[in-house]
């Protein structure tokens, strides 16, 4: 049982927007997370920056698009493979002790790239296969960390924890990149991986100091039977499946614009790491402000109906950006589809957890977790295999254009999420 907030009898604007914040664990997990996502932002803008160096070619001078949507894969697809199996761990061991063992691996990975950059033998393959650990270790701490933050609070505050979560992430899509910027333009990208590798010290930190505890309940059941159940529970759920495909195809067709932001910055706007930063913060600012709104709205009605409504708003951003050749227009519309992407991800994530006890939490989330993050790799990796034969406006587009048909038809024709 979380603890009880403080509370007034008249609660500000700053109260019912920071609501979770009164509970102790909570604030931990909240800190830790955040200087860890922070770093790890710094991380994800230098190792583009590198991937792209290390691509170069006579071919292509400014690097291969493609070894981008690679990385992007190989970091996502362990997520998509073992999340599920990663659920069933985080329901059956102490989930505090899985997320420690995956900040650990991730932390590992981040000063073997300071080292290899350091000594100027960094080559791409290694940068490959050190995502796909990170990956790895991430399909099992993910599902361990989002059956973990509902526990902190108590029911009718989760869909604040949630957004609030989501601001922690955001806040760091935001400081990481200007951080990392700086760090790469100044100090170079050894920097930026080895300050990732320390930010890992914080939630280590944060998990050791907690004091709500999941004690799991015995159980003899095998693996396999634990996650029948875990996929019997989803389909006797209603909406459920509906809410799964939504964050697979969010993902998708929605990330892949983060993905290539780098080749927009240096091919449409012919500019270097301080344009892809203010891509990433112009995005970064909008989420966190989506996730403010969410925040602020609390356990609002109706959270189907404006998850599908700004999922429109979404694709439609991502196709006006790619077709965009004005830098403030495109700064703009990051910031907008920002909004619209946190709106959605906040929305429909608050609605899954709420209809999930927290005995199949972690099973229920890693199949979430699965298609969130799965829609990622799968995605990237079709957008870098079409952009050079239909270039990349056109094919983010297309995908922009695909989330708007999507949202149409689950607003219209199949009702079961716009009914939540």
């Amino acid at each position: 049982m979380a603890p009880n907030p403080s509370t007034t009898d008249t609660p500000t604007f700053f109260e019912r927007v920071f609501k979770a914040f009164h509970y102790r664990d909570f604030r931990l997990m909240f800190i830790g997370a955040c200087i860890s996502s922070i770093g790890t932002w710094m991380q994800n803008l230098a190792q583009a920056w590198v991937v792209l160096d290390i691509s170069r070619s006579p071919l292509k001078p400014d690097g291969d698009a493609f070894y981008l949507g690679l990385d992007a894969f190989l970091a996502g697809i362990p997520v998509f493979l073992l999340s599920i199996l990663g659920g069933v761990v985080a329901d059956r061991v102490e989930r505090r002790r899985v997320l420690l063992i995956s900040q650990y691996v991730q932390m590992s990975s981040a000063f073997i790239l300071t080292l290899l950059i350091f000594f100027h033998v960094v080559k791409i393959w290694e940068i490959l296969c050190l995502s796909f650990l990170c990956g790895t270790a991430q399909s099992f701490g993910g599902p361990a960390y989002s059956a973990l933050i509902p526990t902190l609070v108590k029911k009718e505050d989760m869909p604040n924890a949630i957004a609030l979560n989501s601001i922690q992430f955001n806040l760091a899509r935001v400081l990481g990149p200007a951080l990392g910027g700086m760090a790469l333009e100044r100090l170079g990208a050894v920097w930026c991986f080895g300050l990732n590798g320390l930010s890992f010290l914080a939630p280590v930190i944060s998990l050791t100091i907690l004091s709500t505890r999941y004690l799991p309940l015995q159980t003899g059941e095998s693996v396999l039977t634990s996650m029948k159940q875990g996929f019997r529970f989803i389909r006797t759920q209603g909406a459920m499946e509906a809410l799964i495909f939504l964050a697979f195809a969010m993902t998708a067709f929605g990330f892949p614009m983060m993905t290539f932001l780098p080749w927009f910055a240096k091919t449409t706007f012919h500019g270097g790491p301080w344009t892809f930063t203010l891509f990433l913060c112009s995005s970064g600012t909008g989420a966190v402000i989506g996730a403010l709104m969410v925040a602020w709205m609390g356990n609002v009605a109706h959270k189907g109906r404006i998850a599908l409504i700004s999922l429109v708003w979404l694709g439609a951003g991502i196709a006006i950006f790619s077709f965009s050749t004005n830098l403030i227009l495109s700064c703009v519309v990051l910031f907008l589809t920002g909004i619209g992407l946190m709106t959605v991800f906040a929305n429909v994530n608050s609605v899954v957890q709420l209809i999930t006890p927290n005995e199949m939490r972690g099973r229920v989330m890693s199949v979430y977790n699965s298609a969130f993050r799965g829609g990622m790799p799968m995605g990237n990796l079709l957008t870098g295999w079409l952009v050079p034969i239909f270039t990349a406006p056109f094919v983010l587009a297309a995908n922009g254009l695909l989330l708007v048909l999507l949202a149409i038809y689950f607003l219209v024709a199949q009702r079961k999420v716009a009914s939540l």
